[in-house]
Order: structure tokens, then C-alpha cells, then sequence
């Protein structure tokens, strides 16, 4: 299998985020609403580590006062831009949840993220194991 990189983000207009999130996947639901592809599990979690890179990675908040985002901060801002599906996102925590408990760490992601001897380079090890199984799973 070919390494996983991440997928470059689709730019959407600006005036799309004017429009609330909720509103926009109903109208996709519809089909009167073009939101950006939706991302894969696989890729929202290497899409996840391309945001922390770009923006900075943070504790103990999901978005710090300078922009910085923990991992679920990062989900949400893939969420609420629509590059990735509420059941995607769904599926890639449990990819990093089995991730975690295979290493001995029986905590949510975001707990385990907030710790004071977490690293980016462990979160981004994280990230990708848990990118790595979605994708021997075809997600």
C-alpha cells in the first residue's frame, strides 16, 4: 500500500462559511448544496495532522487564544469547513481510541492528548497509526 499523505484542502468560497455548518449538510443532504468531498477517515486523521502543523498543536483547549488546536479541535475545524462527514469523524475517533487501547492507554483521545507529557511527535504517531489502520480497512 502507498504511504498516506495529506490531502490538500479544497479551498471553498468565503461566503460559504456564512452559511451554519448544520444548514449546509442538510442542504447537501437535499442535493441543493455542493460541500467540498468529503474526506475518507484515513485522510481526515493525516488531514488532522496537516491542520496541528499548519496552525500549531495545543493542550487542554480545543482552539487556544492564538489558534493553536488540540486533535478534536482539529476535527472540528475539518468538520465545520464540511472537508470531512460527522460519521467520518466518528469513525476516525475510533481508529485512534483502538490505537490507544492496543498501547495500553484506556482514556479518550482528548484526555490522553491533554497530558502534561504528551508531544507533538507522539500525537502525530498517534494520528497516523490510527490513519494507517483506516486505511488497510479500505477507510
Amino acid at each position: 500500500m502507498a504511504p498516506l499523505a495529506p490531502v490538500p484542502l479544497e479551498r471553498t468560497p468565503r461566503w460559504h462559511h456564512l452559511v451554519p455548518a448544520g444548514i449546509r449538510n442538510q442542504l447537501a443532504a437535499w442535493g441543493w448544496w455542493q460541500n467540498p468531498v468529503p474526506l475518507k477517515p484515513s485522510e481526515h486523521l493525516m488531514q488532522v495532522i496537516a491542520v496541528l502543523e499548519q496552525y500549531g498543536w495545543c493542550q487542554s483547549l480545543d482552539f487556544s487564544p492564538t489558534g493553536r488546536m488540540c486533535i478534536r479541535g482539529a476535527q472540528k475545524f475539518l468538520l465545520h469547513t464540511g472537508h470531512v462527514t460527522p460519521n467520518a469523524v466518528k469513525q476516525a475517533v475510533a481508529y485512534m481510541q483502538q490505537t490507544l487501547h492496543e498501547n495500553g492507554f484506556h482514556q479518550p483521545f482528548f484526555a490522553w492528548n491533554d497530558l502534561d507529557e504528551r508531544t507533538l511527535d507522539e500525537v502525530r504517531a498517534l494520528i497516523t497509526a490510527a490513519a494507517l489502520t483506516a486505511h488497510a480497512n479500505g477507510e
